[in-house]
């Protein structure tokens, strides 16, 4: 019994002595692999590059700088012109279009001809105007007559007043149709018996070019038909829509940023007005800008669209090219030059990217003239 307990004892102390052995050879393993690992990743922490090809592969070098980093809110939108700079032509008269010799695109001023109307009608009112003229300076002496009489005493007041009636009649007519002539561009002061014409001239009420025509020879206008449309392009703006949620960031006088569609070409405005109302269907507020160069207005047309970004604040971080970071598996690194031939591969602990920018957190761990490689560093790192 006593001989049993004893080579169990044995037994056990022998077990320990293996595990001990088996936890010191697995340590020690561990060792050697993380001792390797080691000495890997610090041999691939060393990148040679030699001059030719440095130069072969236009490669750059830079330093990290203070970059400017905008925070914007994203707008779409379309290029318009104010109301006052966009005219519906009508006529005031009905008639027959006689000649009309635009196309659109033409360049108009104001004032000129654009096409000619004839109706008959057009002789009825000059004719009554020219017989409203005569006769009012007729009623006119007789009611200047009947009240010296009646200052007199040589007249009645009756007949007093209805020459004061007759002549204020007339005149009320006879102004009247001086307006309609004035409408119809027929200077009354100049209209005679001889130049009563059948035909009246539409001019153009702004300067601009004729960005459409609803009406050819030989048609007939009704005073509520559209004949053609001008738009003064001098001063295009901006209509922008924004998200609702978006608004309080958005105050006058912000820089915009513009775009056309698939175009990198950025042309630049600012916020001048914020629509405080919100379209329910597509919970978006508008927002109207101008252009910051007038001369661009001459680049785009009114409908154009665009898309935006409103700076709505800016700030200056440390900085590299993104092209100098480079992600692998979710960290960032950037090869930093040791001397003219050998760069080590960095750690880089990145913030936000704007303009072409990335902001390095840790720069402070660099020397201010610490240079890196800032074009052509992603195939090196990632070999």
């Amino acid at each position: 019994m006593l001989k049993n307990l004893k080579n169990i004892k044995n037994l056990q102390g022998l077990l320990i002595i293996i595990t001990l052995l088996i936890v010191s050879c697995n340590t020690k393993n561990k060792e050697n692999i993380n001792s390797a690992e080691s000495t890997i990743e610090t041999e691939n922490s060393i990148i040679t590059v030699t001059e030719s090809q440095f130069n072969s592969s236009n490669m750059e070098l830079g330093t990290i700088t203070k970059q400017e980093f905008n925070t914007i809110v994203k707008a779409i939108g379309i290029f318009e012109v104010p109301p006052e700079n966009k005219a519906l032509i009508s006529a005031y008269f009905a008639g027959y279009v006689k000649n009309i010799s635009l196309l659109p695109g033409d360049v108009v001023k104001k004032g000129q001809v654009l096409f000619t109307l004839e109706n008959p009608e057009y002789v009825q009112i000059q004719q009554e105007y020219l017989e409203a003229k005569s006769k009012l300076e007729y009623l006119k002496a007789d009611y200047e007559r009947q009240e010296s009489l009646l200052v007199d005493n040589i007249t009645s007041q009756k007949s007093f007043l209805k020459a004061e009636s007759d002549f204020n009649v007339t005149k009320a007519q006879y102004l009247s149709l001086q307006k309609k002539l004035s409408l119809m561009n027929i200077n009354a002061n100049a209209l005679t018996g001889e130049s009563i014409s059948s035909t009246i001239m539409v001019t153009a009420p702004i300067s601009g070019i004729v960005t459409s025509i609803e009406t050819s020879k030989g048609m007939f206008l009704n005073p509520s038909d559209v004949a053609l449309t001008i738009t003064n392009t001098d001063y295009l703006h901006l209509e922008l829509k924004i998200f609702e949620k978006d608004l309080p960031a958005i105050k006058k006088e912000q820089l915009i940023k513009i775009r056309l569609q698939n175009d990198s070409t950025e042309y630049f405005g600012r916020v001048h007005l914020i629509n405080r109302s919100i379209n329910a269907k597509e919970r978006t507020i508008d927002i109207h800008g101008d252009l910051e160069n007038d001369a661009d207005a001459k680049l785009f047309a009114p409908g154009m669209y665009l898309e935006a970004d409103i700076i709505t604040s800016n700030n200056h971080f440390d900085a590299l090219p993104m092209e100098a970071v480079i992600n692998i598996e979710n960290k960032h690194y950037a090869l930093m030059k040791k001397d003219n031939v050998t760069f080590k591969k960095v750690v880089l602990n990145i913030g936000v990217t704007s303009n072409g920018y990335t902001q390095i957190l840790n720069a402070s761990d660099f020397n201010s003239n610490s240079e890196f490689i800032t074009k052509g560093a992603f195939n090196l790192i990632s070999e």
